[in-house]
C-alpha cells in the first residue's frame, strides 16, 4: 500500500479490526520509509450493483458517489462521518442480502430518505431537496410536513 504521504510502496500493518459489521477490515498501517501512519479498508469484491436512472442509463453503484452527497446533506450538522459510512453499508448490506443486482435510483434514493429521517430532519430535507428536484416552496413544505 503506497504511503499517501510519501508516496513510498511499502508499509506495515500495525491494528487490523473489524469494520462495518464485519464487511470490511480496517487496518492501521505504518510507512516503512516516513513513520506516516493512515487507515485503509479492505472489502470482499463483489458482484456490482447497477443503478438504473430515470434516463434509462445504468451506472455501477459508487460508493463514494453516494458519500459524497450525503456528507454534503449533512454538513454542519451533528453527525459523524462515521455514522454515514453505516448508513451507506447498511443501504450495501439490504442490497446484497436480498441478492439484488439492479435498482432503480428512485429506489435508492428512498432507501437513503428513510435512513436520514431516522438521523437528522435538516440533513434529510437537504438531500431530498436534490433528490426530488423541489422546484417550489410548496414541494419543501410538503416535504417538512412528512417528516414533522
Amino acid at each position: 500500500m503506497r504511503c499517501p504521504s510519501c508516496g513510498y510502496p511499502e508499509s506495515k500493518v500495525v491494528d487490523s479490526r473489524s469494520a462495518d459489521e464485519g464487511a470490511s477490515i480496517r487496518r492501521r498501517r505504518e510507512c516503512l520509509e516516513c513513520g506516516h501512519r493512515f487507515t485503509t479498508y479492505e472489502r470482499l469484491a463483489e458482484n456490482p450493483i447497477l443503478v438504473t436512472k430515470t434516463d434509462g442509463s445504468s451506472e455501477v453503484f459508487d460508493r463514494a458517489k453516494l458519500m459524497r452527497g450525503l456528507l454534503i446533506a449533512c454538513a454542519k450538522r451533528p453527525i459523524t462521518p462515521e455514522k454515514v459510512d453505516n448508513l451507506i453499508a447498511s443501504i450495501e448490506t439490504e442490497l446484497r442480502s436480498t441478492q439484488r443486482t439492479e435498482i432503480k435510483s428512485k429506489d435508492l434514493g428512498d432507501m437513503v430518505l428513510a435512513r436520514l429521517a431516522n438521523l437528522d430532519d435538516v440533513a434529510y430535507i437537504r438531500f431530498a431537496s436534490v433528490y426530488k428536484d423541489f422546484q417550489s416552496i410548496e414541494e419543501f413544505s410538503a416535504a417538512l410536513k412528512e417528516i414533522g
